[in-house]
């Protein structure tokens, strides 16, 4: 049916709008209702990703309210602006100075995530940019401070752990009261000057042959020791055995033998003297 309707009158004939009522009729204001409704259900309605959480903003005004992850219904004046609260890490290498002035070149890793009970000052305060703004000046205000601390060589060898340990307590003692969470720093390599690192190689070296060298002695004296302990236990032996035997014993042992040689089945010549040891001399067939 037609919006407009022609008319007559006493100046000729008219266009006349219809009926508002009319249109209604027709279900064009029936779906426009829908229309609307279904627009302002899509604008509040809201979806945070895994790992993520939402910030509320109106007019540009932090709200403070922080949504968790999944589908929400909002006012649709708001706006939700995505922060992640997963696990991240960012990579840094810098040059840093010794407790002796050397510098030395240095690659960082720091393991961190977002405080979802403060995303909401972290948007306001810092920005979604908060990785630039704040993790990576800190983080080499860090690395230098204590580096600054040690010297050259116990960086290269036994420092290193210490190192990353005091980079990680005062990267969170700073950070956790803007909202960030500073889970690990790991120190991946240290390259000192050519010259430098080959005097604490070769330090390390001679150091380990020292080392071998007195376990080597060390062990020759241990079986010094041993010998003599064994000799002294010979000495002793022989020392009462040689008290034990008298010339009374040996005749004793001689006249044993002397019997039992001379009731074996064997051809020979027992001659009975009168010698210094009193004992037979026994010969065999010639």
């Amino acid at each position: 049916m037609a919006l407009f309707q022609k008319g007559t009158g006493d100046s000729g004939s008219t266009l006349r709008i219809a009926p508002v009522k009319h249109i209604f009729s027709l279900g064009i204001g029936k779906i426009a209702l829908a229309v609307v409704a279904f627009l302002i259900v899509w604008t509040s309605t809201t979806s945070v990703p895994t790992g993520h959480v939402g910030v509320l903003t109106l007019f540009g005004r932090v709200t403070g309210e922080a949504l968790s992850e999944g589908l929400h219904m909002i006012n649709p004046l708001k706006s939700v602006h995505k922060l992640s609260i997963q696990t991240q890490t960012i990579k840094e290498s810098a040059s840093v100075p010794s407790n002796e002035g050397l510098m030395m070149s240095l690659d960082t890793s720091l393991i961190f995530k977002l405080d979802r009970t403060k995303a909401a000052e972290v948007y306001q305060g810092i920005g979604e940019n908060y990785v630039n703004v704040v993790l990576e000046p800190n983080l080499r205000a860090a690395i230098r401070g204590v580096t600054s601390a040690h010297s050259a060589n116990a960086l290269y060898t036994g420092a290193r752990e210490e190192v990353a340990q005091r980079i990680q307590d005062e990267l969170a003692q700073t950070l956790a009261p803007r909202g960030i969470v500073v889970e690990r720093v790991l120190l991946r390599d240290i390259q000192l000057p050519a010259m430098l690192r080959s005097s604490i190689e070769a330090k390390q070296q001679a150091e380990q042959d020292a080392l071998r060298m007195s376990f080597v002695l060390q062990k020759e004296k241990q079986e010094a020791e041993r010998k003599r302990i064994e000799g002294q236990g010979i000495a002793d032996f022989q020392r009462i055995v040689a008290q034990g035997i008298s010339a009374q014993l040996l005749e004793w042992k001689g006249i044993e033998a002397t019997e039992k040689l001379a009731m074996g089945t064997n051809a020979k010549v027992v001659i009975i003297g009168n010698s210094k040891t009193g004992l037979p001399l026994i010969l065999g067939p010639q």
